[in-house]
């Protein structure tokens, strides 16, 4: 089966009692593949607006031209966008970018209209229809609302429409908390599944040092592992209009590759970069992973559910937990920290403190409390019948060190 952009026309005719499609336009058609790759995008603020502020109608331009390329190979793209204040903070008569809240909100209010009018008029020039998707972190939290937003993601995704996302900065209230909608670029590729994470940035990619600094700086083409060495060479916001820095980044490439996304994070600003990003030849780093994508629930529970307290574990159960493939019981549980109600989400760390994953409790934490380092045998004895035996079953559990 193939697909026809909305741009070309397609006609058909009978013979012979056979019905024939053609497609006609002046220029020539390449035909598309329907099992198509899904993309994200993501582009900060700093590569669609100016150094004062104000959009950059011409950073969009190429950007709209650059995604309907992707387009017309066949693969589905969803955008994450950012700029909505730096967009906005000029036309409501601020000088600098504001640095409270309500003003920042106020901003955004002026700034989201012109960023998507921006957009649309771009696509518009490929044939391409855009569609406004609006999310804060609260949304991330709940279950239901995920899920429609991802019902909807697909229907757009069906009518071949661009979906494009942004914090929905107007009513956030914990300071536009996402990092330049880095986490929201991984929150949304992992929620709809998404073969590539493609983070465009100011910079080409992760170094050794900063460049900027330190002209002998060598830049990672591949990252494996994320680890503590790859978080300290991260430094701050590297533009005045912007809220994330590559740590946000990092951290975004992260929960991507949990769940099974691999992340591109670089630079793209020549023709043809965006393609060579998706084609794995950009100039940026790729973070790899050999995972495969989690089921909505498991997404949830590991990057959008907020933990209600701590479970501290031993050497047995972190084996048992990260690497066996099994679930905690109470004699590995060494420490309890919160106040919990069976059926909560509770965060486990190891040992040295590190955290090891997350999961749903199967008991309060004063019942913890009294059977914790105990063997099973002697737990019913403590504290009477109990539903599961386990602290968190291994379903119910998503491992987050690695």
């Amino acid at each position: 089966m193939k697909v026809v952009p909305r741009k070309y026309k397609l006609s058909s005719f009978a013979y012979k009692g056979w019905k024939f499609f053609c497609i006609t336009k002046r220029a020539q058609i390449k035909e598309v593949d329907v099992l198509s790759t899904r993309i994200v995008i993501k582009i900060g603020s700093s590569s669609l607006t100016g150094v004062e502020g104000g959009l950059n109608r011409e950073a969009i331009a190429f950007f709209a031209r650059e995604i309907s390329l992707l387009r017309a190979k066949g693969h589905e793209v969803l955008l994450v966008t950012s700029g909505a204040v730096a967009a906005g903070f000029r036309e409501i008569g601020y000088p600098f970018r504001p640095k409270l809240l309500h003003e920042k909100q106020a901003a955004a209010a002026v700034g989201q209209a012109l960023l998507m009018q921006a957009y649309q008029q771009a696509f518009k020039d490929f044939d391409l229809v855009s569609a406004q998707i609006l999310l804060t972190r609260s949304d991330f939290l709940s279950r239901k609302r995920m899920n429609n937003a991802g019902m909807t993601v697909e229907e757009l995704l069906r009518q071949q429409i661009i979906p494009i996302f942004n914090e929905n900065d107007t009513v956030s209230i914990d300071e536009l908390k996402f990092g330049d909608n880095d986490m929201l670029s991984a929150l949304v590729a992992n929620l709809v599944k998404a073969q590539h994470l493609i983070i465009i940035t100011d910079t080409d990619g992760v170094y050794t040092a900063d460049p900027r600094k330190h002209p002998n700086a060598v830049r990672f083409e591949r990252i494996d592992e994320i680890t503590e060495e790859i978080y300290a060479l991260a430094g701050g916001s590297g533009s005045a209009v912007g809220t994330g820095g590559m740590r946000s980044k990092i951290e975004a490439a992260k929960v991507a590759t949990r769940g099974g996304v691999p992340v591109y994070v670089g630079r793209v600003s020549a023709n043809g970069d965006l393609d060579a990003a998706v084609e794995g030849h950009g100039p940026g780093t790729y973070f790899d992973t050999h995972l495969s994508s989690l089921p909505m629930k498991k997404q949830w529970l590991g990057f959008m559910s907020t933990p209600l307290g701590t479970v501290h574990v031993d050497h047995g159960a972190e084996e048992a937990l990260v690497h066996g493939g099994h679930s905690l019981l109470p004699v590995g549980v060494r420490r309890v920290e919160g106040s919990f109600h069976a059926g909560d989400v509770v965060e486990v760390l190891g040992p040295e403190n590190k955290v090891l994953g997350r999961g749903i409790v199967n008991y309060d934490d004063e019942q913890l409390r009294i059977v914790q380092g105990l063997p099973s045998g002697e737990v019913v004895g403590k504290i009477g019948p109990i539903h599961r035996l386990e602290v968190i079953h291994r379903d119910e559990w998503i491992t987050l060190y690695m």
